[in-house]
């Protein structure tokens, strides 16, 4: 069976937000279409990072609710080697 491509797999190709994972839960930090599988967002903040095992991508399942998750998610943000976490979510 062959993965659907990575952009296809995600929502409407406009601004950062609208390119998050379609399983991404509502809330301020996302993961968007750029991102490649790394794991440094699922070791980082494993509480809040998951893996999209059939497309190979990351997405939150949990927005933080601890100070020291949100610091987790800030972590992650600022060690994604290609920009693909947000925090600017609603």
């Amino acid at each position: 069976m062959t993965a659907a491509p990575l952009t296809a797999l995600f929502q409407l190709p406009y601004g950062r937000q609208e390119r998050q994972a379609p399983e991404s839960v509502p809330g301020k930090f996302y993961v968007d279409s750029q991102c490649i599988d790394c794991d440094l967002c699922r070791e980082t903040a494993p509480k809040n990072f998951t893996r999209q095992d059939d497309g190979g991508y990351s997405y939150v399942f949990a927005q933080p609710t601890t100070p020291e998750e949100v610091e987790k998610c800030q972590e992650a943000l600022e060690g994604c080697p290609v920009d693909a976490i947000g925090k600017d979510g609603e």
